[in-house]
């Protein structure tokens, strides 16, 4: 939609504020240990990792903070008491809501959640009560440079294979590149290779379809959805809403 942002644009135009604040490299170091607990410190095999490495170096996370954390996980430490939890609901106006956490303490965190939820008008769900209308996708979002956007949508036709269910697309001026998880690092490493520069390269969960927002709930919709982001036990916040722009810009100042 036109004047309109998908929440998970708003992230990465938020990114930099975010990647200031010191809790970031707790939530990054937290995925590094238990990747590294699930499937190995090396991270040629394990896919997982290799995310959460490409995490913490774009949040610029020190080398050694990076070492630490895996090995923490790898040697069965720290990462062993945390329990990956994910949490379903609706926030106001519709909006349906996923959030994915690691947690020492469930009960300690359900609280936290729901009274989130609560409090801006929403509810916490059963599992998937809104899980159902989202599906995992990679995501590879490129800045235009200057450049027509539509000319790089066009070119990158020629270098990623985005499969049957994937997409190119055009986003104010930015490119856009949704695809399978089985074919993200394969179309990562050839965009690099070409030399555009990548924004941003995650595999996240996307709406089937989105809840358009006026301003006014628009902000009421963020307040939560900030809220949850903030929650020390929080991983991913992932929502269907579409922010206007102008909001948007409104929050990013």
């Amino acid at each position: 939609m036109s004047g309109h942002s998908k929440w998970a644009g708003i992230k990465h135009k938020k990114a930099v504020v975010d990647a200031k604040r010191g809790q970031v490299f707790t939530k990054v170091a937290r995925e590094l240990s238990v990747a590294a607990r699930e499937g190995g410190a090396d991270p040629t095999g394990n896919f997982r990792l290799r995310l959460a490495i490409q995490k913490a170096r774009e949040v610029n996370m020190p080398a050694d903070n990076i070492e630490r954390a895996i090995q923490r996980g790898a040697g069965g430490k720290e990462g062993e008491r945390l329990e990956e939890v994910r949490y379903e609901g609706y926030g106001p106006h519709g909006v349906a809501v996923i959030v994915d956490v690691l947690t020492d303490n469930r009960n300690r965190t359900v609280a936290a959640i729901r009274n989130l939820f609560t409090r801006s008008g929403g509810s916490l769900g059963e599992t998937n009560s809104v899980a159902w209308m989202f599906s995992q996708q990679g995501v590879i979002r490129l800045a235009a440079g200057g450049r027509d956007p539509e000319e790089i949508a066009l070119e990158l036709l020629d270098i990623v294979d985005v499969g049957e269910d994937g997409d190119i697309s055009v986003d104010g001026d930015a490119v856009q590149v949704t695809l399978a998880p089985t074919r993200f690092e394969e179309a990562r490493r050839s965009i690099e290779a070409a030399g555009y520069q990548i924004e941003v390269a995650e595999v996240t969960m996307n709406p089937a379809t989105s809840v358009p927002l006026e301003a006014g709930q628009a902000r009421a919709v963020l307040r939560l959805l900030d809220g949850l982001e903030e929650h020390d036990d929080v991983q991913q916040v992932y929502a269907n809403a579409e922010i206007p722009d102008d909001v948007l810009e409104s929050v990013g100042s």
